[in-house]
């Protein structure tokens, strides 16, 4: 996936809504969201402007995508991916989100951020059902466990993370083993489970022009 540079800040203060960017900065009172709660520029606050159809559905493709921090190429893909599974497309293209391994490793408790978590992926830190698997992007399944990869286990991030990691809280739909510090994935993320600022409705109207 090509690097987003941007101000993470500045993507949260554009959409005007909190994207969990930058870990636990965006629980703290110096989030850019509490600070300045208003788009980007040089002028100050000052109302947002009416946005058409299309303009509304192009910011929420958007925010999703930064959200989740995936590609165009990846998002598209993906969105096609769910319009062929049977069900609601909307819950599909979520649902295959969220089980992306860089988001279930945020989940888990594992990382602070998708950021992180993609960078720990990539690194090559975590096996899925006991084999390395390096891509982000991998679809965890139904049943499959995720742990820390032995020799990373002695690395200064886990060492340090251990605690937190295993008082994280997490979604039903992962199970986490703090003696084994693994997590497994007991069923697909349900209707609460998923991201209720999302309006799925509008990316889809998005695709279908």
């Amino acid at each position: 996936m090509g690097r987003n540079i941007d101000n993470k800040c500045k993507q949260c203060r554009r959409v005007g809504e909190k994207l969990f960017l930058k870990g636990e900065r965006c629980f703290s009172p110096k989030c850019a969201m509490v600070k300045r709660n208003y788009a980007p520029g040089f002028h100050g606050p000052k109302g947002r402007k009416r946005l058409s159809d299309f303009g509304t559905q192009l910011t929420e493709k958007q925010k999703a995508k930064k959200y989740y921090g995936v590609s165009e190429k990846q998002f598209r893909l993906t969105f096609e991916k769910a319009a062929k599974k049977q069900g609601d497309a909307g819950k599909n293209f979520l649902k295959l989100l969220e089980s992306r391994l860089d988001n279930v490793i945020f989940k888990a408790g594992f990382a602070s951020s998708r950021a992180q978590a993609r960078q720990l992926v990539n690194h090559g830190h975590f096996t899925v059902n006991d084999r390395k698997t390096d891509v982000p992007s991998f679809s965890v399944k139904l049943g499959q466990v995720i742990k820390i990869k032995k020799s990373s286990q002695k690395s200064p991030y886990f060492r340090n993370a251990n605690e937190k990691i295993a008082k994280a809280e997490r979604p039903s739909w992962i199970n986490f083993n703090n003696t084994e510090m693994a997590a497994k994935i007991l069923h697909e993320p349900k209707d609460e489970d998923l991201p209720q600022s999302i309006n799925v409705h509008m990316i889809i109207e998005y695709y279908s022009k």
